[in-house]
């Protein structure tokens, strides 16, 4: 990574040279005076280029009017974030707060710190005036352009002009100089009511939102397919997991934005972890490896799949016998889901198979009736201790702070998407488990929409049962 340099304040020759040697440092070295007495001239005419509007900008304008109407009178403020320091003056690559994404269409080409301003009109009932405040593209004659290289265009590239954006969101927009906090103002994750509000204004998806979601599934499904024809090579690197991640980012990169989430490539016991990202395992012939991954597409609306390989091609018995149960689960949950049924009826179908299957194993100390008894029970869970379902979009884990009666509690409806994914973990030193049983974890995970007439499986086109994971790799593996 190049050096990082300090320019003076402004650019005129007699300040430019009086840059005191005090201020530099091992990483802010000062410029040359023939430099900062050149570099604002000799470059070309830069056109200001009107894009058309992009497709997402009407379905973002309904849900800015969807908060307008739901705060009459208030002023709004939904701040994009700020960069995140990774190392000294390295960053993490920004990606806008996800309210911010979905209130103004801008997904990945977002510019951090920008604020998305409603500002009640003085008739509070005619609702809002909402103003995009950014930072504008710098002119080449100003020191920022060169000697800033948090955002120098020098450094970072071109950023957009406020005529541009306010064209490709439809959206009127503003230097961030001119944004002024004031007091009173509800102010996204620090306003309950506001941070609620505009999670819940995601539970149901509108036309655009489902397309880029099938989008989203059709890439991680391309993006499986690149591990399964990668697995004798996977399998003969020592940290095997790793490449399996660096696969799947290579798909994710070329076709999206990114990941949604840090991938999970759990081999052998490892897939009893349920957020393992540490990924430094080896891929072992023999074992299962649980690969849980999902591309974020360049309008930030993510899959969340996962899939339970055999890693030399077949199940062994009691891995098939296990894998199956999880895929009855999954089978049992998706008939519970239907229009008007309580969210969490989806994941007490998939509890049934568990309890019932584990019980028939000898697994429990109890019925599974009584395993399944809400006050005295629980025993089962000690091999699926997650939930099987949740909301899906913008986020992997989307509408996170939606009241539970809207959610967990909340009636499915047409247009919500969510994930199906039971699981069956039984750890590597469990030993209220036979021996066979360690160190197998299982999990399938589905993303499903939500129609008039029933749950569509937007993932069923990867392999799911037992013969069609094994054909498949017989089918891509070489």
């Amino acid at each position: 990574m190049s050096e990082t340099t300090q320019a003076s304040e402004t650019v005129t020759s007699e300040q430019q040279t009086a840059q005191a040697p005090a201020e530099n440092t091992n990483r802010k070295q000062p410029f040359p005076k023939g430099f900062l007495e050149t570099i604002s001239t000799g470059w070309a005419e830069r056109p200001d280029l009107t894009p058309p509007q992009r497709a997402q900008a009407p379905y973002a304008a309904a849900r800015r009017d969807a908060v307008s109407a739901a705060f009459p009178g208030k002023r709004l403020v939904i701040p994009a974030g700020s960069y995140k320091q990774r190392s000294n003056d390295t960053d993490y690559p920004f990606r806008a707060h996800s309210a911010f994404a979905h209130l103004t269409g801008w997904a990945s080409d977002s510019v951090p710190d920008s604020v998305l301003v409603f500002q009640p009109r003085e008739d509070a009932a005619s609702g809002h005036d909402v103003t995009l405040y950014l930072r504008e593209r710098a002119d080449r004659t100003t020191a920022e352009f060169y000697g800033d290289a948090t955002i120098g265009e020098f450094w970072i590239g071109p950023r957009p002009a406020l005529a541009g954006v306010a064209a490709d969101l439809g959206v009127p927009t503003a230097h961030i100089d001119e944004f002024t906090a004031a007091e009173g103002d509800l102010v996204l994750d620090e306003d309950a009511d506001l941070t609620r509000f505009v999670s819940e204004l995601r539970l149901v998806k509108d036309e655009y939102e489902i397309a880029q979601l099938r989008l989203a599934v059709a890439v991680t499904a391309r993006g499986f397919d690149d591990i399964v024809a990668d697995l004798p090579r996977i399998i003969d690197t020592p940290r095997g997991e790793r490449a399996v991640e660096g696969v799947f980012h290579h798909r994710a990169r070329i076709e999206g934005n990114g990941e949604g989430y840090d991938t999970i490539a759990a081999s052998g016991p490892h897939a009893c972890y349920l957020h393992w990202t540490r990924n430094d395992g080896a891929v072992v012939p023999g074992d299962l490896i649980l690969i849980d991954a999902g591309v974020e597409v360049d309008s930030l609306y993510t899959a969340d799949i996962t899939r339970t390989l055999p890693v030399n091609g077949t199940f062994t018995p009691i891995q098939r016998k296990i894998y199956e149960t999880v895929r009855e689960a999954a089978d049992a949950a998706f008939a519970a889901a239907r229009p008007g049924v309580k969210f969490r009826e989806v994941h007490e179908a998939a509890m049934r198979v568990i309890a019932d299957r584990v019980a028939e194993w000898g697994l429990l100390p109890v019925t599974a009736d009584e395993a399944l008894d809400a006050d005295r029970g629980g025993q089962h869970r000690r091999y699926m201790v997650h939930g099987t379902s949740h909301h899906l979009g913008i986020d992997v884990h989307d509408c996170a702070q939606a009241r539970r009666e809207m959610y967990y509690d909340g009636i499915l409806e047409p247009g919500m998407v969510f994930t199906i994914e039971p699981g069956l973990y039984f750890q590597i030193d469990d030993l209220t488990v036979p021996e066979e049983y360690r160190g197998i974890g299982v999990r399938i995970e589905d993303d499903i929409l939500m129609t008039a007439d029933g749950p569509v499986n937007l993932s069923a086109g990867i392999p799911r049962t037992a013969d069609e994971v094994e054909a498949w790799i017989a089918r891509l593996a070489r």
